[in-house]
């Protein structure tokens, strides 16, 4: 599976967990022997324009993080596109779905899904999209952005129960009816993360999912980094959504 990353990831860009040294370094480390690893590049400004006026923008530059934010968002739109063609990993940060349109919170400063589903709508290569958000924060960026739009079908799941939480998730994927699946893939719902919800088997199944509905729809998947904060099992939790992503139905 081609996953988009570039080492400039590595920078602590600021001092929030999402920077934090050593959060992408595990999961390098823990997905390198089965990916391809591939160097992404910065969007342009007309590409961010689709989910963010240009005075956002420019409050993302005047607080010096604009090329990282904006790597960020052009490595999302590579995995998406990729994804229509074969599921693809978007290994990011910042991460991107507590941006709103005009502003932006939760270590977030551009929303990079919004910008990559954008990027495939306006090149005419989908007339659907289908938007998991299994983060353990409501991606409330994504919904600013995306939610009034018809095209797009958006699912965060919010139950504290376990079995709830993945039934909810089967069932609507089940019945999703879109050119392409797209996952904010946020792993701090781990049962050692933050949430203390979900298991690493969880996201691999999760993952399988969301890869059976876009065969069944004969259209794309992919999914690009939200949260995940425990280092120690980080790793492991992106490996088993990367598996499962790449696991065909049989």
């Amino acid at each position: 599976m081609k996953v988009y990353f570039h080492t400039d990831f590595y920078e602590e860009y600021t001092s929030d967990p999402a920077a934090e040294s050593g959060r992408m370094e595990a999961i390098v480390e823990a997905i390198t022997p089965v990916v391809d690893l591939v160097s992404c590049s910065i969007a342009d400004e007309d590409e961010l324009r689709a989910a963010h006026p240009q005075a956002h923008i420019e409050q993302i530059r005047r607080i010096g993080l604009y090329e990282i934010a904006a790597l960020a968002a052009g490595g999302a739109i590579q995995a998406a596109h990729t994804g229509m063609n074969e599921p693809s990993f978007g290994l990011i940060r910042p991460p991107g779905h507590h941006a709103s349109a005009n502003s932006c919170w939760g270590f977030c400063y551009l929303n990079n899904l919004a910008v990559s589903l954008y990027s495939l709508k306006n090149e005419g290569l989908i007339d659907s999209a289908f938007v998991l958000d299994f983060d353990l924060h409501y991606g409330d960026g994504n919904v600013n952005i995306l939610g009034h739009e018809t095209w797009v079908e958006l699912l965060n799941p919010e139950t504290n129960d376990r079995q709830k939480y993945l039934d909810e998730v089967q069932a609507a994927l089940a019945e999703a009816t879109a050119d392409i699946i797209a996952v904010s893939a946020g792993f701090d719902n781990h049962i050692n993360d933050w949430g203390g919800l979900l298991y690493t088997e969880d996201y691999r199944q999760m993952a399988r999912w969301v890869r059976a509905a876009a065969e069944r729809n004969e259209g794309g998947c992919y999914g690009i980094l939200e949260g995940g904060y425990n280092h120690n099992v980080l790793g492991n939790n992106v490996l088993a959504f990367i598996e499962g992503l790449d696991d065909p139905v049989t």
